[in-house]
Formats: C-alpha cells, sequence, structure tokens
C-alpha cells in the first residue's frame, strides 16, 4: 500500500515592500512521504518569496513534468516555473524554453555551492533563470522549526531579507542571489 501525503495547512500574511506585495493566504501543503519538512518549509518560503494570487502548489516531487510551483497567466500561458533544491541543468534548459521566467531556490550549505559551481556557467546562458541561495544552513534549520500541521505565519520582506514569523519565534533569512 502506497504511503499517503501528509497534509499542512498554512495561514500566511506576506508583507513584501520590495515588490509592493501585501496579501494573505491560505496554503494547503501536502508533503510527499519522500519529502523532508525541510524541503517543505522551503517550498513555503518560495512561495512567499514568489508572492502572486496565480501562483499555485504543483505536484512537485510526485511528478516529474511539474514544478513545486507554478503560475499560469489568466490565458494559460505558463508564466513562472519554480524549482525548489538542486534540480539538474538540463531539466532547467528545457523549463527555459517553456516558461516566461524559471527560478532555483536552492539550499543544502556546501552541496548547494557545489551544485553551482558545477552549473553556473551552463545556467549562464538562460537569460530567463533566477538562482537564489539559501546558503546558511542555520537559517533554514530555523524556519524549518516552525514546522506545525497548521501554522499562522506572517512573512515579510525587504531589502532582500525575509523574516517569517509564528506567535513565539522570527527567523531572519537571506537568501543569495546567484543569477538574475
Amino acid at each position: 500500500m502506497a504511503l499517503k501525503a501528509t497534509v499542512f495547512k498554512a495561514q500566511v500574511q506576506i508583507s513584501d515592500m520590495d515588490r509592493h506585495y501585501y496579501g494573505s493566504h491560505a496554503l494547503t501543503l501536502a508533503r510527499h512521504p519522500s519529502e523532508t519538512d525541510e524541503r517543505m518549509m522551503v517550498r513555503l518560503l518560495a512561495f512567499c518569496l514568489l508572492a502572486d494570487p496565480l501562483l499555485t502548489f504543483a505536484k512537485g516531487l510526485s511528478t516529474d513534468e511539474e514544478p513545486d510551483l507554478w503560475q499560469h497567466s489568466l490565458s494559460g500561458e505558463l508564466e513562472l516555473w519554480v524549482e525548489v533544491g538542486l534540480p539538474d541543468a538540463r531539466r532547467l534548459r528545457q523549463v527555459c524554453g517553456r516558461a516566461r521566467q524559471v527560478v532555483v531556490i536552492s539550499y543544502g550549505g556546501r552541496t548547494a555551492a557545489l551544485w553551482w559551481q558545477q552549473n553556473s556557467e551552463a545556467l549562464a546562458r538562460l537569460p530567463n533563470l533566477r538562482v537564489l541561495d539559501l546558503e546558511n544552513a542555520d537559517e533554514v534549520d530555523a524556519l524549518t522549526a516552525l514546522v506545525a500541521r497548521s501554522m499562522d505565519l506572517t512573512c515579510t520582506i525587504e531589502g532582500g531579507h525575509c523574516w517569517v514569523r509564528d506567535d513565539q519565534t522570527t527567523v531572519e533569512l537571506s537568501p543569495l542571489v546567484r543569477q538574475g
């Protein structure tokens, strides 16, 4: 018998001063049995960093043909494709031909730095690709500590820094822009 996804609910208030985006989102995150809390929270952070009323969670890990998040225009064009982790450069090249903008949110400390070192030259040829790296593993660990089946979070973004907080803890994250 196949294991089922674990469902998490998140009520997120987003104030993105950099993009002048302010919104409240009631999100449902399905954590695939093979997905870690860390990866799920990075997906949630990706949503916060790129928030838009049309941005949605896709099937991600359970389907190779879909990203972690994506956004389609009202007429159906693929506007944004978001990958979390360390995707294959060949896959990113293919996706950059399909979507107007592609964003990678990498994490994993030294592993992510090595991935960037190995792929940066090939990825630099993709003008519609943006790569953000959560290089500080302690920040990602602190974000992961906020995991609960029901989360009430506030996310504030200003000057390239991001603060995510619940009723007791505030986590500051500083994504490094590697490309874009």
